[in-house]
């Protein structure tokens, strides 16, 4: 199989989807592979590490596209490359549709065969999320901080608090992987952490492992409405596998809200968990409404492209030698993790969370 590496094109994005050692293993196993030029300078992978094990450098972003029987990429295809599939290619990356319609319409209307990361499950979890989403939960806090500094037009507030002068207190909506490690990153700093989600088993789990300042709480309507009016962080980390995110705040909650607290909106590439939530970039990272500072960066990760690229390669390659060394029909066949990993096949939506979010037909696979 010919595997296609484009660069990301997304603003401030520095990930690349394939290490030059998964490079050199497809290599081995047979296959050819494309790296765009430049397309690893943003991780600190140089086109001669890439070149070093066979792979060849394609200066021609087009011909790269038009070559490739499987483009592996990290972001969401943007518009300025809808053009670029054609009909049956396989697309491996992150696709978040559940937020983007007008990407959805455009991938359907190019009928290619779209795996996105978020979606594939094995064994009750989401070995390709798993690991941004450690990211993610960690990059929270780091950012939380910054937010409520006085230039970042925060509350002034330092998240750990020193001696005679109270922590902040850090509210994370969300158990799973981007909670725990925003909880535990919080909690390690000093801050007093209250960690919500819906999961009674998983709140008990949590309960036990996490520091002495980790209070869990069960998650509903009147829950957050009263931890939001003493949070000067809020962390939203809420997922639901392929479809858009709840809207646990909605705008009439943010004046329970002090002035100058601040939601970190990590749940944005699947719509965001506040109604006040929109993307942003780590350009232009925050706005305020409502008195209340908002970070909504899209691709967080992408920041620390380095360390992002090689977390996420570990996990994905797997999937993508076997992807090659199988073919779709087979992979898809023998792998039921990759199966559900299947959002778009040849113009139709496959996987049910996608279909629910615009209210669309669930498709049926060739097998």
């Amino acid at each position: 199989m010919i595997v296609g590496v484009p660069k990301e094109i997304k603003e401030y994005e520095y990930r690349v989807a394939l290490a030059p050692s998964g490079a050199e293993a497809l290599m081995e196993a047979g296959h050819e592979v494309l790296i765009e030029k430049g397309a690893g300078l943003g991780s600190g992978i140089e086109d001669k590490q890439y070149e070093a094990v066979g792979a060849k450098i394609v200066p021609d972003r087009r011909e790269l596209f038009q070559r490739a029987e499987m483009i592996v990429k990290i972001k969401e295809p943007l518009p300025e490359e809808y053009d670029l599939f054609r009909e049956g290619q396989l697309v491996f990356t992150y696709f978040h549709f559940a937020a983007d319609r007008a990407l959805l319409e455009a991938m359907l209307e190019k009928k290619i065969i779209g795996i996105a990361y978020e979606t594939v499950r094995e064994n009750g979890s989401l070995p390709l999320l798993t690991p941004m989403s450690e990211v993610a939960g960690r990059m929270s806090v780091h950012e939380a901080a910054k937010c409520l500094e006085s230039p970042s037009k925060g509350a002034g507030v330092l998240l750990a608090g020193v001696p005679g002068v109270a922590p902040a207190n850090v509210v994370v909506l969300g158990g799973g992987s981007v909670g725990a490690n925003a909880a535990r990153l919080a909690a390690g700093l000093g801050a007093n952490v209250f960690l919500l989600d819906v999961n009674l088993q998983r709140l008990r789990y949590l309960d036990e492992v996490m520091p002495e300042n980790v209070t869990t709480l069960f998650s509903n309507k009147q829950a957050i409405g009263e931890i939001l009016r003493i949070a000067d962080v809020v962390i939203g980390a809420v997922l639901l596998p392929g479809r858009r995110a709840p809207k646990l705040i909605t705008r009439d909650m943010l004046d329970l809200m002090k002035p100058g607290s601040v939601i970190i909106d990590v749940c944005i590439d699947q719509g965001g968990c506040a109604e006040t939530s929109r993307p942003t970039t780590h350009g232009n990272p925050t706005y305020v409404e409502a008195g209340v500072v908002h970070y909504c960066v899209t691709n967080m990760p992408g920041a620390v492209g380095r360390t992002s690229t090689y977390a996420l390669t570990n996990a994905t390659f797997p999937y993508v030698l076997e992807l090659a060394n199988k073919g779709f029909e087979q992979a898809i066949s023998e792998n039921k993790a990759l199966r559900e990993g299947v959002n778009v096949y040849r113009g139709k939506v496959i996987h049910p969370g996608v279909a629910e979010s615009f209210g669309l037909e669930v498709g049926k696979l060739i097998n």
